[in-house]
């Protein structure tokens, strides 16, 4: 026996993802990281926690970092959001994934595109950041794999390679 039925409120939103406008009808309680991954098919926005703690979900939200568990769809109609599937496409982030490639500062995967969202912010605002920038920058995603000196590794060597091209 199941229990009882209800029916979830729902509104449209249209927003831009990743530079294209978007147009659904969303449940009021629907994540932003859900919608992304399930309704567009975005799925480089990984769920981890959904408490907003890993750091797995992370996208830029009008223009900063944000936490897509801790977002509602229904809060982003009118915004822009990017994923890490626009950040690849646009090539801001072509130097992170391959110095991510070049210095083993990935294994399994499953943090590095929150990483690569965060160590993007970073850069965009502190284009040659310390070592100690770029942990600070990094504290809050967390990654079970690497231990954290080839991600430190990767982003300097980024910034070096972005502040050449300069």
């Amino acid at each position: 026996m199941s229990g009882p039925s209800f029916d979830e409120p729902e509104v449209t939103i249209e927003l831009t993802v990743n530079g294209a406008t978007v147009t659904r009808r969303v449940s009021t309680r629907r994540h932003l990281s859900d919608f992304l991954r399930d309704d567009l098919g975005l799925t480089g926005t990984h769920i981890g926690c959904e408490h907003g703690v890993c750091g797995a979900c992370t996208v830029r939200y009008d223009g900063e970092i944000a936490r897509s568990c801790l977002i509602l769809a229904a809060q982003t109609d009118g915004s822009t959001v990017e994923t890490v599937e626009g950040l690849s496409d646009s090539g801001e982030i072509e130097a992170l994934q391959q110095a991510f490639l070049a210095r083993n500062a990935l294994q399994c995967g499953f943090c590095t595109p929150g990483m690569l969202v965060t160590a993007a912010d970073l850069l965009r605002s502190v284009p040659k950041p310390s070592r100690d920038e770029v942990r600070d920058a990094i504290s809050a995603n967390y990654c079970r794999c690497t231990g954290y000196h080839a991600i430190v590794d990767a982003i300097m060597a980024a910034s070096e390679k972005l502040a050449v091209k300069s």
